[in-house]
């Protein structure tokens, strides 16, 4: 009988930048909570249902990044690159997102965002439709 391949989820800095740097993109479901990524190019990466919630994403590229489903509650995104990224029900509960560009970003109803943080006048685009 063949061995199931049963991928483990990446919860280290040090995986992620060294799988990026070989040509990986698809990080689905790491476990990346309370994670230093702080100043890091991760453009076009897939972080859908990832945990990086409490993680350092400071000054991070993002940009084109699906981050759907995934935790970023509490997340310090200060000046982060999100310009273009799926945001689709997403948790940006009590996230930092000063300074982050988030123009073309798209979420939808389901999206997160800090009470007081308003992803219209930021640039996101709201989706009416459900994923």
């Amino acid at each position: 009988m063949p061995e199931a391949n049963f991928q483990q989820p990446i919860n280290t800095t040090a995986k992620i930048l060294e799988e990026y740097g070989a040509g990986k993109r698809d990080f689905g479901k790491a476990e990346l909570g309370n994670a230093n990524l702080q100043g890091v190019d991760l453009k076009g990466a897939d972080f859908s249902y990832a945990d990086l919630s409490e993680a350092n994403l400071s000054g991070t590229n993002l940009r084109g990044c699906d981050l759907s489903f995934a935790d970023l509650s509490q997340a310090n995104l200060k000046n982060a690159d999100l310009r273009g990224a799926m945001l689709f029900s997403a948790n940006f509960r009590e996230a930092n997102l000063q300074g982050t560009h988030l123009e073309k970003a798209d979420c939808d109803h389901n999206t997160h965002f800090p009470p007081d943080f308003d992803p219209i006048k930021a640039g996101v685009n709201m989706s009416n439709s459900f994923v």
